[in-house]
């Protein structure tokens, strides 16, 4: 069991983004004022100069015009100095080559978080793992500062950056038009007609249920809204 410091409450699902103000390899952040109408993603790596993170970084640095379409900001941590993140993502663009990348300059933000402070207050830091590094943890968070999905991933496994994107466009593609994804979607996928919050008082009259399938009344598809456009 997770042991927290008195006082401190992990964020949940739906809530504000903790606050804080850190120094980053870019600069310093006020974090989440500074991102208020974006989507992030921040998320945790245990250690700079080690090679699970470093496949990371050079995937997410990759990735990172394909965030930035889909409006989305990528800002990271560890409880490493400023001076260690920079030279460790020097020598990633000057050595790594892995995934698709190729050495293209990493452009987002990794926080410096020698006291742990931002650490503790995400539920990063897990006794159970480590007192003294961070998990790999994900937080999406939306334009208005809500936590929309937490990921905690083992020390030794890497995580799955096509799943971090795909869950940012199902987001996405739910707040906009109203509906469900199913499992397994991807963009231009079937979609699922209204929300667990409203599906029992849809009738077959709502807007919503224009050109959709209804296999029984609890579980309707209908086309893709955006077309497969969030590819």
């Amino acid at each position: 069991m997770v042991k927290q410091v008195k006082g401190e409450k992990f964020p949940l699902l739906g809530e504000k983004a903790p606050a804080f103000e850190a120094q980053t390899s870019t600069g310093s952040i006020n974090f989440p004022k500074d991102f208020l109408g974006k989507w992030v993603v921040l998320f945790s790596h245990p250690a700079d100069f080690s090679p699970v993170c470093t496949s990371e970084l050079a995937s997410f640095a990759f990735m990172q015009n394909d965030f930035k379409k889909l409006g989305v900001e990528i800002v990271g941590l560890s409880v490493d100095s400023v001076a260690s993140h920079l030279a460790w993502l020097k020598n990633i663009q000057d050595k790594i080559r892995f995934n698709g990348y190729d050495g293209e300059p990493i452009q987002f933000p990794v926080i410096a978080d020698v006291k742990m402070e931002v650490a503790k207050k995400y539920g990063m830091i897990q006794p159970t793992i480590s007192d003294s590094k961070a998990i790999r943890a994900v937080f999406i968070i939306d334009p208005r500062g809500k936590i929309r999905t937490i990921l905690y991933y083992p020390l030794s496994i890497g995580r799955s950056f096509l799943e971090i994107k795909r869950i940012v466009q199902a987001l996405q593609t739910a707040d906009e038009f109203g509906i469900s994804t199913p499992a397994d979607w991807r963009p231009g996928g079937k979609v699922l007609v209204g929300t667990p919050q409203n599906m029992a008082e849809l009738s077959q009259e709502d807007d919503m249920m224009e050109d959709a399938d209804c296999q029984a009344w609890f579980f309707c598809t209908k086309d893709d809204p955006n077309g497969g456009m969030l590819n």
